[in-house]
């Protein structure tokens, strides 16, 4: 699901919160800033590389969300598919960096076009599987996915459940 040269197509950052609230809309002379919030719940920051097709879609989605990354309320460790809980999607280009020098550059980053075809198809994706897990599961819980804004520059502001971050790339 990478390059031929073995090089990774998209990077992701996972994050546990306990409450996450993303600006995606910043205010306006007329209007007041949009928001989206989750509660409990997990961020996935995700950013992709030059050479990222829709094939690694859903290998990053499956992977993502299986992973035995999140605590209930037992202690157990359990998957997002497993966990009551919400997901918010953050696009960050940022995860693309790479430091020359003092600065910083992002040569290797998907165009912006494609960048959100394919963060739009990843959400897709996301909901599709955690909305089929709530029905599957028939604890009538409640399954929040929200999203941020490809390509803006968004606020976020997140109270996180412990040291639970980890870094994936596919």
């Amino acid at each position: 699901m990478t390059e031929r040269s073995g090089a990774p197509v998209a990077r992701t950052v996972l994050q546990q919160c306990l409450r996450a609230r993303l600006q995606v809309k910043p205010a306006e002379e007329l209007s007041e800033a949009q928001f989206v919030q989750i509660d409990r719940g997990t961020v996935i920051y995700i950013c992709f590389f030059k050479g990222a097709t829709d094939d690694v879609l859903p290998k990053m989605v499956s992977t993502l969300l299986n992973l035995r990354l999140c605590e209930s309320d037992s202690g157990k460790m359990v998957s997002l598919l497993e966990l009551p809980g919400s997901l918010l999607i953050v696009p960050q280009a940022t995860l693309g960096g790479k430091a020359k020098g003092k600065a910083m550059q992002y040569h290797n980053n998907i165009g912006k076009e494609d960048g959100l075809r394919l963060y739009s198809a990843f959400v897709s994706l996301c909901e599709k599987e955690l909305t089929a897990a709530a029905a599957s599961a028939g604890t009538g819980a409640e399954v929040t996915v929200k999203h941020g804004t490809y390509g803006n520059r968004q606020v976020l502001d997140m109270d996180t459940n412990g040291p639970y971050t980890h870094l994936m790339e596919f």
